[in-house]
């Protein structure tokens, strides 16, 4: 056959994912607060964008320069982000530009009639994705208030009241060099030798530093620093020496062993070990300088009669307008062909980001709903009544991809009278039941777990064998290894590391 150059045509079919899909998908894997920061980059983009001012747009009144949303297309059982999946673009003659503030419709096309709760929420039979702004509050001031003084500042201060010149220098490399717990991590002796200063001036100098606020900072092990603290608490004797000498067999219960070195009775050994508890291990962690930042959960479920009300907490929502009147202008204005594309693309862009803010919204509302009928046995008698489920079974439940349900439950928490839950934590797998009935969650056997251990009799510490019968007695069936597993998990000792804990506390 011989070789020569022709044309041919060929028909194929390819999922592509355009821009506004893969921002339709981003979003939803977002959290409130990372939303915040999402608009807030957009605005900066986007002219036509702006954030609705507080106590607009409410009660179905739009800002001036923007347009109301009219009612979206039923949500039928590839609704919310999976029909934006099938979506190539949004019509510039009906942009969705508005706050978003309009009712879901169910499957079955009507507009569903919701239970509301205070603030416009939702109870378990329907959905309402009203955003609400931000708060009238203002802005929360202590956000903007100045971190504390860090360790090696607090140090520093101390030491320029108490030395000068060369010892002064020196204070200033070792307190460089101590860690955020309060330890001196360099070796003297090269420090000396780098410093050309004799190693009795460091020691003498490190004397001094270890006698600063935090009393025991700048030991170089933690037998050190609670002498330290023994020392400025006057009870550090030789029997007090010996047991920090030795502490490795305090870690094992080793009492007995103990005593015979201290030369000290029971009832003496007892109160030196109270004494060390009293004591801090870490005594630079008081100035650590990470703040610590509160939990802002994403969705509220407050009961309601005999339902429940879920609502999206519009707190850390901003609703996003597009303000027509100024497209409108800017396109009066225009003359040339790459300006019109570019506030066409504009006004693309900011529909989308609307209509996905709007979806993401309800999406969110779908799936917490399913969860919380799903799981109101746990909101209502605690976590032994959590059920097993899965990403599958919420997303045969609402019509969704399995992918969207863990998108929209990935980094967003859940408020209810129980507590603040992220909602990855109502998904758990299920135990079977020794009785052939209904599977529990491997939470709920958690729970148990430590309930049974927290309850036992310290002179009869609890095996895991003995756990497996008491388990299987109430119904758990449970392999001895499950078990294990489950209780270091916890945080919770074996048995023996439980005896010897119960022992030194005795």
């Amino acid at each position: 056959m011989a070789l020569t150059p022709r044309l041919d045509l060929r028909q194929s079919q390819s999922l592509v994912m355009t821009p506004q899909l893969q921002q339709a998908i981003r979003l939803l894997a977002l959290s409130n607060i990372e939303i915040e920061a999402y608009i807030a980059g957009e605005l900066e983009k986007n002219p036509l964008l702006e954030l609705a001012r507080a106590g607009a747009g409410q009660e179905g009144e739009a800002t001036p320069g923007s347009e109301s949303i009219p009612d979206p297309a039923p949500l039928n059982a590839e609704a919310a982000s999976d029909a934006m999946m099938r979506d190539d673009a949004v019509s510039a003659d009906n942009p969705l530009d508005n706050d978003g503030a309009f009712e879901g419709r169910g499957d079955s096309g009507e507009p569903p009639v919701p239970a509301r709760g205070e603030g416009g929420g939702i109870s378990a039979a329907g959905m309402d994705g009203a955003s609400q702004g931000f708060s009238e509050d203002g802005p929360d001031f202590e956000n903007f208030a100045g971190g504390g003084i860090g360790l090696h500042e607090h140090l520093m201060d101390q030491a320029r009241l108490r030395l000068s010149g060369a010892d002064l220098l020196i204070a200033g490399q070792l307190i460089g060099q101590i860690d955020e717990a309060g330890y001196l991590e360099a070796e003297l002796l090269p420090l000396a030798y780098a410093l050309q200063v004799p190693l009795a001036q460091v020691e003498a100098v490190l004397g001094v530093i270890q006698s600063f606020d935090p009393i025991g900072v700048g030991a170089r092990s933690l037998a050190e620093c609670l002498a330290l603290q023994a020392k400025e608490a006057d009870r550090h004797d030789p029997a007090m020496a010996a047991l920090l000498a030795n502490l490795d067999l305090l870690a094992k219960g080793a009492l007995p062993q103990l005593r015979r070195i201290c030369g000290v009775d029971e009832e003496d050994l007892a109160d030196m070990i109270r004494e060390l508890r009293g004591y801090d291990p870490k005594p630079g962690l008081r100035f650590a300088s990470d703040e610590t930042h509160a939990v802002v959960p994403d969705i509220f479920v407050t009961p309601q009669g005999k339902g429940w009300a879920i609502e999206i907490n519009s707190a850390t929502l901003p609703r996003v307008l597009i303000n027509r009147n100024y497209y409108t202008e800017l396109a009066g204005g225009v003359q040339d062909k790459a300006s019109k594309a570019w506030l066409s693309d504009c006004l693309t862009s900011a529909n989308w980001l609307v209509k996905a803010l709007d979806q993401r919204q309800k999406t969110i509302i779908k799936v917490a709903t399913e969860i919380v009928r799903s799981q109101e046995d746990f909101l209502r008698h605690g976590v032994a009544h959590l059920k097993p489920l899965t990403l599958r079974a919420v997303a045969e439940a609402v019509g969704m991809h399995e992918s969207t349900i863990s998108r929209v439950t990935s980094n967003k928490y859940l408020a209810c009278p129980r507590g603040l839950y992220e909602l990855k934590y109502f998904f758990s797998s299920g135990i079977a039941s020794a009785s052939g009935g209904e599977a529990v969650s491997a939470e709920a056997v958690k729970s148990r777990i430590k309930a049974l251990i927290g309850a036992e009799d310290p002179r009869k510490i609890l095996s895991d064998d003995t756990l497996v019968d008491m388990l299987r007695a109430e119904g758990f069936d449970l392999a001895r290894r499950t078990v294990a597993k489950y209780r270091e998990g916890m945080g919770i000792g074996s048995s023996v590391q439980r005896r010897r804990q119960k022992a030194l506390a005795g």
